[in-house]
């Protein structure tokens, strides 16, 4: 077995032994109270994440792997010029580029309409848990792929920090989707630092405002240092979801494929018309994370 496959299987078997502590985690000690019945759902999620996987890994993953290669046998990108003969500066750079990056990169999903037609299938999920981790529109895998060559190809990103940040990657996706009810005090403690449920949890809500924040991925300082943060919603009163996409046969798999390019409905009302909206406390400033 050659070296690249190697890697390939423990990165495969890690992130299956993460995902399945989790799932059990997160049913022993779940956060938000699910509102549909998890087989269903599971099916669902379960299919859209192998469409997804099979876009990443037979596309991206060899297009970035592939610049990685090229760039560090020619010594290109920016850390090569500035961090000559420093490969762990150049690896702690690349991770925090990657994850800076990746933050404006998921904040533009969100923004841009023909791009929220796709991302929008990650969160119609009527429900949040980890089987919504990697749930997105093997579309959305795919026009990501210029995104990930500009990302690995201006720094020079070496192909160990590629493989080193899509593994952080990864498994902070998995944690941060999760039901998983953390002590508040301990999850308050990791936010400094690291994305968690909780914070996760508000940029799944059905309130528009509050799916356009924290938008970090792995560290949690991007939407500090880019104001899109917001902690103060308690967690009872979420409501997962996009409020024009709540009915039943809105989260099939033959609807979610074809949903980027159906007419779209207006994403912040609920299917009565009514606007989804939250009175916030004047008291609590939105860095405040509640129970």
């Amino acid at each position: 077995m050659n070296l690249p496959m190697l890697i390939s299987k423990l990165f495969t078997a890690l992130i299956v032994a993460v995902f399945a502590l989790l799932l059990v985690l997160e049913t022993a000690r779940p956060l938000r109270r699910p509102k549909r019945g998890r087989g269903p759902r599971f099916r669902i999620n379960f299919c859209l994440t192998a469409l997804a996987f099979a876009a990443g890994t037979l596309i991206v993953r060899p297009a970035a792997l592939g610049l990685a290669f090229w760039a560090q046998a020619h010594s290109l990108g920016l850390s090569h010029l500035l961090l000559p003969r420093l490969p762990w500066a150049q690896a702690a750079v690349g991770i925090l580029w990657m994850d800076l990056t990746f933050y404006y990169w998921h904040r533009f999903n969100h923004l841009r309409p023909l791009l929220w037609r796709f991302h929008n299938v990650h969160h119609v999920d009527p429900d949040l848990d980890v089987t919504t981790s990697f749930r997105f529109h093997f579309g959305e895998i795919l026009y990501s792929t210029p995104f990930r060559l500009l990302q690995v190809g201006l720094l020079g990103v070496s192909p160990a920090t590629y493989l080193l940040y899509e593994l952080l990657f990864n498994c902070a996706t998995l944690f941060e989707h999760s039901n998983l009810r953390l002590p508040l005090g301990l999850e308050r403690l990791l936010n400094k630092i690291l994305v968690t449920p909780r914070m996760h949890g508000i940029h799944h809500s059905a309130v528009g405002p509050e799916t356009n924040s924290n938008y970090s991925v792995v560290f949690s300082c991007w939407d500090r240092l880019n104001s899109s943060l917001r902690l103060n919603v308690p967690q009872a009163e979420i409501i997962i979801g996009v409020p024009a996409y709540l009915r039943t046969g809105d989260n099939r798999l033959a609807h979610l494929l074809k949903l980027p390019i159906l007419r779209q409905r207006p994403y912040w009302r609920f299917p009565g018309g009514k606007a989804a909206r939250r009175r916030y406390s004047p008291e609590i400033p939105p860095s405040a994370m509640l129970e």
